[in-house]
């Protein structure tokens, strides 16, 4: 019986495999270590940050469904996008985009934090009482404490990356999108998927917890790279 790994290009592979033992290893050693804690992201400036995280943090996910879609993602559109940049390329791609993800999704925190306590950084680890010394409230308070002890995590942003530069150098290629009974072109799919994470993360709404700005991030990051190495249309796709 062949192997599901066997067409699969070793970039695409690997991230899967390591993706998964993550994952699983977040659940088995649960009550040994918080890798959560560890290896998800924090704002730079809480004392839960480590330099390591901005690498670690695309291997952790927060649940069955969001690996689930991410390595389906990855799965779907990786490989023909490895085959095009090469598997060098493409590992540096990926982890660009990333990074690119964190950076954007900072930055907006960072705005956030600004806009409570009028400087992108504070104090802590007494967060709640430091806040106080600028004079602020209770909520206030509140607000800059999950602000520095939630963290993000998955694979989401360099995924975003993936879907970009799939549909730039894809463009027409038909796509068949749930619910929609038609087929879909790459291009479109990818403006959709954009469009939907910018409303997302302006609008902000009550009880949405997903990062829109690291999606975001990666899909920034993967057009600028894709228009920076100037990468071309495979001939054989129009």
């Amino acid at each position: 019986m062949q192997s599901p790994f066997a067409n699969m290009p070793p970039v695409v592979k690997n991230l899967l495999i390591i993706n998964i033992i993550f994952f699983i290893a977040t659940y088995a050693l649960g009550r040994l270590v918080n890798l959560d804690q560890l290896l998800a992201v924090y704002y730079p400036n809480s004392p839960l940050f480590r330099p390591w995280q901005v690498i670690t943090y695309m291997f952790m996910h927060g649940g069955f469904s969001h690996i689930f879609f991410n390595m389906f993602a990855l799965v779907m559109f990786g490989p023909m996008l490895e085959y095009t940049l090469g598997s060098k390329k493409f590992f540096n791609y990926y982890f660009i985009t990333g990074i690119g993800g964190f950076v954007l999704y900072m930055v907006v925190q960072a705005m956030q934090v600004y806009a409570i306590a009028g400087a992108v950084t504070i104090p802590h680890p007494e967060l709640e009482s430091s806040y106080f010394m600028f004079g602020g409230g209770q909520e206030q308070a509140q607000a800059l404490y999950i602000l520095y002890h939630i963290p993000m995590l998955g694979a989401s942003g360099a995924v975003f990356g993936i879907l970009v530069g799939f549909g730039m150098l894809f463009p027409n290629m038909e796509m068949l999108i749930m619910f929609i009974p038609i087929p879909v072109k790459a291009k479109y799919v990818v403006i959709g998927y954009v469009a939907i994470e910018l409303f997302s993360g302006v609008g902000r709404f009550a009880g949405d917890n997903v990062a829109h700005f690291a999606h975001l991030g990666g899909a920034l990051f993967g057009f600028l790279l894709i228009k920076i190495w100037k990468i071309r249309r495979p001939n054989n796709f129009y």
